[in-house]
């Protein structure tokens, strides 16, 4: 059939093979896009690790598997191996809490008590002994 004909034929045609051709091209262009996505490491972990936070144990869904992210254990969003030796699953706010120690860790606040990093100096009871001696001889 040549362009004429089916200007002047079966209008109907025309348009389902018009919108058969679009619907491959969605299909296709669906399937590269996840194809580009399972390359990524977020779905590559997804694949080599089960649904858990590996810090607090918490367990997601399709649902709410947004709330999973993937952390680099070195810290280098670069660092991406094949076996996943670089990557842990945690959930949003566990992945909050260790990129915030490692920023106090920098700082040289380690928490502890034994690093470098500045820590307060007030003793709200540093003379109650003396205090309390003090009430004790008054009565």
């Amino acid at each position: 059939m040549g362009s004429e004909e089916w200007i002047s034929g079966d209008v109907g045609v025309g348009v389902a093979k018009e919108h058969e051709d679009k619907l491959h091209q969605i299909v296709a262009e669906s399937r590269r896009a996840r194809e580009l996505r399972d390359l990524g490491y977020r779905e590559q972990a997804l694949k080599m690790y089960p649904p858990i936070c590996g810090r607090c144990g918490r367990e997601f869904t399709r649902k709410n598997m947004q709330e999973l992210t993937v952390h680099h254990r070195d810290h280098n969003h670069d660092n991406n191996p094949v076996d996943g030796s670089n990557w842990e699953l945690l959930c949003m706010y566990c992945h909050d809490n260790e990129h915030q120690r490692q920023i106090e860790a920098q700082r040289g606040n380690t928490g502890t008590g034994g690093g470098k990093g500045t820590s307060a100096t007030f003793n709200p009871f540093a003379d109650l002994k003396s205090m309390l001696d003090g009430k004790q001889k008054k009565d």
